[in-house]
């Protein structure tokens, strides 16, 4: 048994967690400082340190650490100068995009700019053929030229992506090797390391977001390693993926990509241990922050990943105006609704809720940090959902009658009593979240319908039961130290990197030993990070997938197999599990088509740390500690109000109720019951258990 600190930064909040060998968990949450991360990442450490009595150097098991810096540098755009090699005659990839419009109807459509400008984009005179076959090598002459010119241009990073590279990468290999020894001092990256996929433009995207971002991550994890070392702490940290699992810093630093959801993909994560625990297969994680909320799909105990997501989008929450990146990810869905989220009017005077948020600075009105604009936790304390004296239990006074002003300037404008305008702000960004979950479950082929509602996040217990009840779940589960659940994610996620390798093939004429020459590769590269990450020769377990679809079809679906494809080829048990997969997800198949295989992927996982998570609850039931005036469903509604760290196993508390705690507040509203289950979780539903 050991002691484990995870940090997880978020847009707001900076979550701490210490575990302990008895697996008990000590944490903390301190406000984000964007000017230095790391500066708020070291202040929580010494405060739960502090909280346990306990010094660096008694650490002896893993610092894991989720963040926020490579989504940061993609939003600011403070990266340093990036350059991309192509194949000559493909300079205009990142414009022409992949001719998509996101919305057909605005004739003044924007898209985000690419972080590579066609003044730094450089034709290479090279070929690859889809088949992988060289038809003609980089000229040495002309990559040295390339080089002295980005030399010249103070370029710091080069992003290399060409035609067909994913079928074979010598010329990327060479083109990187000579650019290596002729700027030494430069981050360069191909794409064969970075997304080994078809489709020229997300592959381009990937691979020049990776080199954008690698001047910044490797030095802010090099930092951090360093920063540690220096306070005492004898561990490296491990680095958080997007894809649900940790890796070395090290690995971390060369593929930045892969983190750019690292806290979400956390939070999912540990949803799946709950679930595991409390025996759910299938849930909703729903997890709402400072700054937006995020919702994803657990089936069969485990979460859904995707190929590819978007970021930096034109308009945050329209797929489509974004940079795609074509590398694993748990499959997330972001709504711009968030404690810190924005009220205003649009255009007609119609009340609007975010996206966009006050984040860490300045801050909702009530944190008096220089916040005036309305937000929803301003309307939460004005509804009455908080206590201005017990927020970060007490240590941070909220301003009521800041709060009060702030709803008030809206209502005015509105023409609503106070109380009013603060409802409204509530039932709207519960409808947004609602919604968006409805619409990312629906695209899946998932019924949403009384899936138990799993929720935490800083202000997720507060709003779960009113976007369940608006999703027609009948469960909500709020576990223990649910605010900081992302962070207490890394804790429990294995070492995991996942891979993938486009080979596209007919399903019935399959090469299978080129398929196990491309799953040889990735084995080795796995187990290498897994090593890497874990220190120690720990069971590996591998999984295997694979993207299919019929001939003629521009997407794919992701089977899973239930063979190993790398000793025994089956072409017919390929064939059945994709249409079973598409039957499902479409409802049916279509006759005398052929089907054919397009990207082959591979899943390395092992487990890190053993040890369970555990929470005391006292054995006597706790009292009522007051009641409050509630005005969230409706005028002047008296709840109880309850301490968490007093619950006992068993006890009912029928809803209207509020459940505090020193991270956040759960509601349970009038209509429904919290339980306290032997895990510590509250389960609140509309029978009483």
């Amino acid at each position: 048994m050991s002691c484990s600190v995870a940090v997880d930064i978020g847009g707001t909040f900076t979550d701490i967690v210490l575990r302990l060998p008895d697996g008990r968990m000590i944490i903390d949450k301190t406000l984000t400082t964007p000017h230095d991360l790391i500066e708020g990442f070291m202040r929580g450490v010494r405060s739960v340190l502090q909280k346990a009595s306990l010094r660096p150097a008694d650490i002896d098991g893993l610092i894991v650490h989720a963040t926020t810096v490579v989504t940061n540098s993609l939003i600011e755009r403070k990266g340093r100068p990036t350059a991309l090699l192509v194949t000559e005659g493909f300079c205009d990839t990142l414009l022409i995009r992949n001719e998509n419009r996101y919305d057909v109807y605005d004739t003044q459509i924007e898209f985000a700019e690419p972080l590579v400008p066609r003044d730094h984009t450089y034709g290479v005179t090279e070929r690859t053929l889809a088949d992988g076959r060289i038809m003609a090598v980089p000229d040495i002459g002309e990559i040295r030229q390339i080089a002295r010119v980005l030399h010249a241009r103070g370029v710091s990073a080069v992003a290399i992506c060409f035609l067909n590279s994913f079928a074979n990468p010598a010329n990327e290999r060479l083109a990187a090797d000579l650019l290596a020894r002729e700027m030494p001092d430069a981050f360069i990256c191909t794409s064969f390391d970075v997304a080994p996929v078809i489709r020229e433009y997300p592959r381009t995207s990937t691979t020049a977001v990776n080199a954008y971002t690698m001047p910044i991550a490797r030095p802010y994890l090099d930092r951090l390693s360093e920063r540690l070392r220096a306070d005492g702490f004898s561990q490296s940290p491990l680095i958080m993926l997007s894809s649900g699992g940790v890796v070395g810093s090290d690995r971390a630093g060369r593929s930045p990509v892969r983190m750019i959801e690292s806290g979400p993909a956390a939070g999912a994560l540990a949803a799946a241990y709950y679930g595991e625990r409390i025996v759910i297969e299938r849930l909703i994680a729903f997890d709402m922050g400072g700054t937006t909320a995020k919702a994803s799909l657990i089936e069969n105990g485990i979460p859904l990943v995707t190929g590819e997501f978007e970021v930096d989008r034109r308009y945050r929450f329209k797929q489509g105006s974004g940079m795609p990146i074509a590398v694993p990810s748990i499959d997330l869905i972001e709504i711009g609704a968030g404690g810190g989220s924005i009220a205003h009017l649009d255009a007609l005077g119609l009340l609007k809720v975010g996206p966009e948020s006050a984040g860490s600075v300045p801050g909702p009105a009530c944190y008096s940090r220089g916040g005036t604009s309305p937000t929803v936790t301003d309307a939460n304390l004005v509804l009455g959902l908080l206590d201005a004296n017990n927020f970060l239990g007490g240590e941070m006074i909220l301003d009521r009658n800041a709060a009060e002003q702030a709803i008030g300037r809206i209502a005015a404008k509105l023409e609503l009593p106070m109380i009013q305008a603060a409802r409204g702000i509530f039932r709207i960004v519960n409808e947004t979240m609602a919604s968006s979950v409805r619409t990312h479950a629906t695209d899946r082929g998932v019924d949403y319908r009384n899936l138990p509602l799993f929720a935490f996040g800083g202000a997720g217990a507060i709003h779960a039961c009113a976007v369940a009840e608006l999703l027609s779940c009948a469960t909500v589960i709020v576990p223990p130290k649910s605010s900081v659940l992302s962070a207490v994610g890394t804790l429990v996620t294995p070492a995991r990197l996942d891979l993938m390798r486009s080979y596209i093939a007919s399903i019935n004429h399959i090469d299978w030993d080129r398929v196990s020459a491309v799953f040889r590769e990735m084995r080795e590269e796995a187990l290498g990070a897994l090593e890497e990450a874990s220190g120690r020769n720990e069971t590996i377990e591998l999984h295997y997938e694979a993207d299919l679809r019929y001939h003629g079809q521009q997407y794919e679906v992701t089977v899973a197999l239930d063979f190993d494809p790398d000793r025994a080829g089956d072409h017919g048990r390929l064939q059945r599990l994709f249409e079973q997969a598409y039957l499902a997800l479409y409802g049916n198949n279509p006759s005398n088509v052929g089907i054919e295989v397009v990207t082959w992927r591979l899943s390395a996982r092992t487990r890190l740390d053993h040890t369970p998570i555990g929470e005391s609850l006292p054995l006597v039931a706790g009292p009522r500690r007051g009641r409050r005036e509630v005005n969230a469903f409706g005028d002047a509604v008296e709840a109880d109000v309850f301490s968490r760290d007093t619950l006992a196993l068993g006890q009912v508390m029928p809803g209207p109720a509020i459940i505090e705690e020193r991270e956040t507040t759960t509601i349970v509203p009038p209509g429904w019951w919290a339980t306290i289950d032997r895990f510590g979780c509250i389960v609140i539903s509309t029978e009483r258990s």
